[in-house]
């Protein structure tokens, strides 16, 4: 395997809590309401509607924010928000995992740049990157190509701009199904941090590495490729 010239990451799951933020969101919206509601069932909910939701034509993330907060409001019986758009607004606000920035930091120091490929709109991206202590030197959007992971375009970008060379990327991502499957599928070395002791089938392909978390992605790509700046 040969030394990667980019890191990319997934951003919301993977650098940023998105579970913590998600819940703790939908959680205040819930107790404006006089319900309280279990973490993991609001988790559950949102993420199965958010797959069907994203899976239709393409619309901004901040819309499709807004068509969750009307179907988990549904589901779970809750009102319809009288503060519609609550979720996109708080999303600039959710915080990156303990984490994060180091490792960010010590991947910048070794040399390599940086990229963010994200299921995620120019502006709320610009609000999330604040919480970085790093630049990156490549921003992905699902806005920019109007397409969201698992769809491939996100990674053929990327290549695109490394000159079609998949051993010039090493994507690192929590969620096997928008990223590490379709970027093994492409010939793209990955890092499953996978935060969540999730498990695939035999017939899934395998990422490069599977980590617990993003210090020892970090620990991995050190060991594998030192701190030699190429």
């Amino acid at each position: 395997m040969n030394r990667p010239r980019i890191i990319t990451f997934d951003c919301y799951g993977t650098l940023i809590d998105w579970n913590a933020g998600i819940s703790q969101a939908l959680i205040a919206e819930g107790e404006r309401q006089g319900f309280h509601t279990d973490r993991e069932i609001i988790l559950d909910v949102y993420h199965d509607a958010e797959m069907r939701v994203q899976s239709g034509h393409y619309r901004t993330y901040r819309e499709i924010l807004e068509l969750l907060e009307k179907e988990i409001s549904t589901q779970l019986g809750w009102e319809v928000s009288a503060s519609p758009g609550y979720l996109a607004d708080s999303l600039p606000s959710w915080q990156p995992f303990v984490d994060s920035n180091r490792s960010l930091e010590r991947l910048g120091a070794m040399g390599f740049e940086l990229g963010i490929l994200s299921n995620i709109d120019d502006e709320l991206l610009a609000g999330t990157r604040r919480h970085f202590t790093v630049d990156f030197d490549l921003l992905v959007t699902a806005q920019q190509l109007r397409s969201y992971k698992p769809a491939t375009r996100h990674f053929e970008y990327a290549l695109e701009m490394y000159e079609e060379d998949q051993a010039a990327i090493l994507h690192i991502a929590q969620s096997y199904f928008h990223d590490i499957h379709p970027a093994v599928c492409m010939g793209i070395n990955t890092v499953w941090v996978n935060r969540l002791s999730e498990t695939v089938t035999d017939d899934c392909p395998l990422p490069t590495v599977e980590v617990a978390d993003l210090n020892r992605a970090v620990d991995w790509v050190e060991q594998r490729f030192g701190s030699d700046t190429g």
